[in-house]
């Protein structure tokens, strides 16, 4: 690798406005991005299809999709037939962790995706989590990204032959959805490709009352701009 050739970095891509930001955070800082996306028996597979439209847009050199069947043990309502909450308040979606949490999802995402990032060569991971704007997920917490660096640098030939430091880059953690809009939109993220929706309808529209699409929806008005993604019902 010459100096004038980009560092290469994993990038974990769902197809959410977070993730497309980080994309093109990744792509700002330098880096030549890896975009890794997982079929993990979610609800639908409207969010696959946009991680690839956001990859395209983004040029990124290869894009890879990676099975996993995490319904068979299910315990959420984005891995089981469990109905997902809809039209709860501020009040009710920052209590407690909700039932469209996926046991241990992050941690085994990261995992993955730092496998493929030892194989590249790769010393560094993009993942747009975030604490502020979040639906009470324990895995996407400050603490929960500094602990898997850590465990990175014990868990891996590269880390324990001393042959790069890993870095967990969470960029978007202490951001409002408001700000990460704002950042997005400076990099030249088109929004219009992505999609956020737990329970969208067949054609892929954002059903507007679930706790995604109402993070996201106030995302945008507070940052004064109209979401262009397609909904059901706003």
């Amino acid at each position: 690798m010459t100096a004038s050739t980009p560092r290469p970095a994993v990038v974990l891509v769902s197809g959410g406005l977070d993730s497309a930001t980080i994309l093109a955070i990744c792509q700002s800082q330098g880096f030549e991005p890896y975009a890794i996306s997982f079929d993990y028996g979610q609800r639908h597979r409207h969010e696959l299809a946009a991680a690839d439209r956001v990859c395209a847009a983004a040029g990124v050199r290869r894009h890879i999709v990676v099975p996993l069947d995490l319904r068979a043990f299910g315990g959420s309502a984005l891995t089981a037939d469990i109905a997902v909450p809809k039209d709860r308040s501020d009040a009710q979606m920052s209590v407690g962790i909700p039932i469209t949490y996926v046991p241990a999802r992050n941690t085994i995402f990261l995992s993955i995706a730092l496998g493929w990032a030892e194989v590249l060569g790769a010393s560094d991971l993009f993942i747009g989590v975030n604490a502020v704007d979040y639906s009470g997920y324990p895995d996407c917490r400050p603490e929960f990204i500094n602990a898997f660096q850590s465990m990175a640098r014990l868990a891996t030939r590269s880390g324990v032959e001393g042959e790069g430091e890993w870095r967990i880059h969470a960029p978007l953690i202490d951001l409002s959805k408001a700000e990460i809009i704002r950042r997005g939109m400076e990099l030249g993220v088109d929004y219009s490709l992505t999609h956020s929706c737990y329970d969208p309808d067949p054609e892929g529209r954002g059903c507007g009352h679930c706790d995604s699409c109402q993070l996201r929806l106030k995302g945008f008005a507070d940052a004064g701009l109209i979401d262009p993604a397609p909904y059901v019902s706003r």
